[in-house]
């Protein structure tokens, strides 16, 4: 090597020795997401396994009406409602109802509204307008008269509820589908399929959809959380799930009267609606910004 490259080797180390040394980034991981996580998972687990748990059914009462919170047995840790029965007992069992209504609803939203959407972002022109305008409407009439219309013209069940819950949540994920729809069918790939002779419902589910799921999966706990709190409002206000099938909202329902007195029958499922939607909302927040980041 000569002395002419030597020198400008020694200059390039030179150089890169005053560059500045940026350390990677570091991923953060909140804490109340994996709560979040955890409070779901439990919630999931006690609702799958309750027919097994040591807990005296749903129906029957234990004890005194409206005794508070005791640590005696574990029937009675959350105390009993206004005709005896565990209020523990009844919390896990309106867990499952809650999750089933919410997870059926969802799937059904989720699927015909993607559907949709993806038809109305690819296809455009009077499918567009016409899938767009009936999306307009459905967004322009309130979702809890829809659902208490329903409620009040069929008798109240768990397919009313899922089939009002699916209808009311269709909108939003027709709106997210066409949007991502239409990002993702000017992509180089979905040209290439074109002109390689591929039919448009083969560039739709082969090409387009892969690449719309994660975000569209991702919007799945926040209207889970929507539909929980729904299914909670028409319980409360009589038109949910009825007797003696229990139920979160309805548990609010039936200890409303004793609030002053017995607060423990109010605040008991209203927490658990509570910490259920907030742990919704976060895992939902946290799968959007993980799948948005990987879509950058």
């Amino acid at each position: 090597m000569t002395s002419t490259g030597l020198l400008r080797g020694k200059a390039a180390k030179k150089a890169a020795a005053k560059l500045p040394v940026v350390p990677a980034a570091k991923k953060t991981h909140s804490v109340l997401v994996w709560l979040s996580y955890g409070w779901m998972a439990a919630i999931i687990l006690l609702a799958v396994f309750a027919p097994v748990l040591h807990l005296p059914s749903y129906a029957t009462p234990i004890g005194f009406p409206r005794l508070g919170p005791s640590t005696d047995s574990l029937s009675m840790l959350l105390g009993t409602d206004g005709t005896g029965r565990s209020m523990l007992s009844r919390l896990i069992y309106g867990a499952r109802v809650s999750l089933v209504v919410g997870t059926a609803a969802c799937v059904t939203t989720f699927v015909l509204g993607s559907l949709l959407g993806m038809m109305a972002g690819y296809f455009g022109k009077k499918l567009d307008t016409g899938i767009g305008l009936l999306t307009d409407v459905m967004l322009a009439f309130p979702g809890l008269v829809l659902l208490l219309a329903l409620a009040a013209t069929f008798t109240p069940s768990i397919t009313t509820l899922i089939v009002g819950m699916g209808v009311m949540g269709m909108p939003q994920f027709v709106r997210l589908a066409r949007a991502q729809t239409l990002s993702w069918s000017t992509r180089g790939f979905v040209r290439a399929a074109k002109n390689m002779g591929a039919g448009p419902w083969r560039i739709l589910f082969r090409e387009i959809l892969p690449n719309v799921l994660p975000p569209l999966a991702a919007y799945l706990p926040i209207v889970l959380a929507h539909v929980i709190v729904a299914e909670g409002s028409l319980s409360f206000l009589g038109l949910g799930i009825p007797p003696p099938s229990p139920s979160w909202g309805g548990m609010i329902y039936a200890g409303k009267d004793s609030i002053a007195d017995d607060p423990h029958l109010v605040f008991v499922p209203a927490l658990a609606i509570f910490c259920t939607v907030f742990a919704l909302n976060q895992i939902g927040d946290h799968l959007r910004n993980r799948f948005d980041g990987d879509h950058l």
